[in-house]
């Protein structure tokens, strides 16, 4: 490991009924990077359906991003929207959300390759109304400089700002590098971190392969350089406003409300998604706590 990488993490197998991700934060050691606090790597995969139930959040915004297939979101607001390769899809839970992910069965074989984070909300913001919003992927094109493409999803980064409503300073970069291509990272950010989806580049000394995750020291000046063709993502930004606590689906700076809001929706008094009110996911027991940065 290179002096510039403060850490590495790998990304872990995760079942989520039938469907195994990599789960990459949070992490022992390393629980979140500026606001993000989540990344689950789907894929790639060839399934016959994906059924992510109905489930809560807290004081978080999802943020779904895919490389191939589509999925249908539903959430209690009403939305009923088709998430497509490029585009940006960020849920913003407020002080309360349930949604559901989905792809139907429907006799065929499709592919599945994306990410989903979480980012967490700052204090003053945790408890708004949710809201829902598409961002299309012709609102977010690609930049191109000799061998390195990227987009720049949400946030502001390499002089481009994304049109993605955001809560906090952050940046979340989709980078396409030919071999030997080179990318440095923003140095705006305090905290910055750049997860290999496939090939493999260098940073000093380092070579990072992948499902593999370099977090950067802060103050650090890298340059990745592609070791062939090479797809990641580079993502980051400031400290939130004091240490966030994780359980299943709640991120929140109080232990108190996470325990209200699994109670309430134990008690089914949660509202309910239009179009996919019959099944649901159980909270599991609980809750426990760490708190996250």
């Amino acid at each position: 490991m290179s002096d510039e990488i403060e850490s590495e993490i790998v990304a872990r197998p995760r079942d989520l009924g039938g469907f195994t991700v990599g789960r990459v934060l949070p992490a022992i050691g390393r629980r979140m990077v500026g606001p993000f606090t989540f990344l689950d790597h789907m894929g790639p995969a060839e399934l016959d359906e994906m059924a992510v139930r109905p489930h809560p959040h807290i004081n978080l915004a999802t943020v779904t991003y895919l490389f191939e297939g589509s999925i249908v979101h539903r959430d209690t607001l009403g939305s009923h929207q088709t998430i497509s390769p490029g585009a940006i899809n960020w849920m913003s839970a407020g002080k309360g959300i349930a949604h559901s992910e989905r792809i139907a069965r429907d006799g065929t074989k499709k592919q599945m390759h994306g990410l989903q984070l979480w980012v967490a909300l700052p204090t003053n913001v945790e408890e708004t109304e949710p809201f829902f919003e598409h961002t299309p992927a012709s609102a977010l094109p690609p930049h191109v400089d000799g061998g390195t493409t990227l987009r720049v999803l949400c946030g502001k980064a390499f002089g481009v700002t994304s049109p993605v409503r955001t809560a906090s300073p952050l940046f979340y970069v989709d980078v396409e590098l030919q071999p030997g291509a080179k990318i440095a990272l923003p140095a705006e950010y305090a905290e910055r971190a750049a997860y290999i989806v496939s090939g493999a580049v260098t940073s000093g000394g380092a070579r990072l392969e992948p499902r593999h995750m370099a977090v950067f020291a802060r103050g650090a000046g890298p340059t990745l350089v592609a070791d062939g063709p090479t797809r990641l993502v580079l993502l980051g930004g400031e400290p939130l406003d004091g240490p966030r606590y994780i359980w299943w689906n709640f991120v929140s700076s109080s232990q108190q409300r996470i325990e209200a809001m699994a109670e309430k929706w134990r008690s089914g008094t949660w509202a309910k998604i239009p179009g996919d009110d019959v099944e649901f996911t159980p909270a599991p027991e609980g809750p426990r706590f760490h708190a996250e940065g």
